[in-house]
């Protein structure tokens, strides 16, 4: 079966998640949107010399959106990351273009008969997600975000740090917002066979330093190079996989649950029609605390951007 992958803004993150495709031979056919035509044709053409010293050929398209219509995957990774400069740290610094533009390009994806995986990695994600699902009308299991699996695996880098242990060794969730109302579950997260909770003070792990560090890791390394686009797009294509294969993996990724009424970071089984099943986790009365706070902050962002892009 051809497996086809299209990816929506060529951008630094999407030019990644397009050359980690190629590389990797995830897709038999690859489809590369941009407004920018000289910069994606340019990027398509640079795929196209690196195939002869690679073990996996991927046709490419460009800027043909009638070409995501039988489409496995699409991956939305448009965004204008010139609007983060000086903006305090703040994802929602993109949402009036990434709004406007989500529900343009999603009108776009509806006209094409699309009925495949619709995966966002546009900031605000979860708000961006949320609008996807509104415009296409596609049904909310096959729209989805990578929300904190990122997050999670900073969560899980800092800790391994600190017990000098590989990150995959390390289990459990970031819930909640890709972005600042985003917390650790520690209730949730095990190493070395024990809840980290339970070894944190004789290993001298500082959970609170630990849940900062994941929070504002994205931060820490836009300041140093002015984007990030490995971490996410290491993400976003293991997501992709994910639907391929059917994998049914469980992953901590932004998905529509119905008792917070809003698209937010909770782990689901994700397979080839997206969210397979969702996951519920023991949580502490604290955390559940926490993860309502995030669910109303992203709802109060998604009723406020779509009041503005309808409008």
């Amino acid at each position: 079966m051809t497996r086809k992958i299209g990816v929506i803004g060529m951008g630094s993150v999407g030019s990644t998640v397009a050359h980690y495709i190629v590389s990797s031979g995830s897709a038999d056919d690859l489809v590369l949107i941009d407004t920018n035509e000289q910069k994606v044709i340019a990027d398509a053409g640079d795929f196209e010399d690196a195939m002869a010293n690679l073990p996996f050929h991927t046709n490419i398209t460009v800027n043909d959106y009638s070409a995501l219509g039988d489409a496995d995957v699409i991956v939305s990774a448009l965004g204008k990351i010139s609007l983060q400069d000086n903006k305090a740290d703040d994802r929602f610094a993109e949402l009036p273009f990434t709004s406007a533009q989500a529900k343009e390009v999603g009108q776009k994806i509806k006209e094409t008969g699309f009925n495949g995986i619709l995966i966002a990695i546009t900031n605000p994600v979860d708000v961006i997600t949320s609008i996807y699902q509104e415009v296409t009308g596609l049904p909310k299991n096959q729209v989805m975000g990578t929300g904190t699996l990122l997050d999670s695996a900073r969560m899980k880098r800092a800790v391994a740090h600190g017990l000098d242990i590989d990150p995959r060794s390390v289990t459990g969730y970031n819930l909640g917002e890709h972005g600042n109302s985003q917390f650790t579950a520690w209730s949730t997260v095990r190493a070395l066979g024990r809840p980290v909770e339970e070894i944190a003070e004789q290993r001298g792990l500082d959970l609170d330093e630990i849940d900062h560090e994941a929070r504002i890791g994205g931060y820490v390394v836009f300041r140093g190079k002015g984007y990030t686009n490995y971490g996410i797009a290491t993400a976003a294509v293991r997501l992709a996989n994910v639907v391929l294969n059917d994998a049914h993996e469980e992953l901590p990724v932004s998905n529509y649950r119905k008792e917070l009424d809003t698209y937010l970071s909770y782990p689901a089984i994700v397979g080839r029609d997206g969210i397979e099943e969702q996951l519920q986790l023991k949580l502490t009365d604290e955390e559940k605390e926490k993860l309502q706070t995030s669910a109303n902050f992203i709802k109060g962002k998604f009723a406020e951007s779509m009041a503005k892009v309808n409008n």
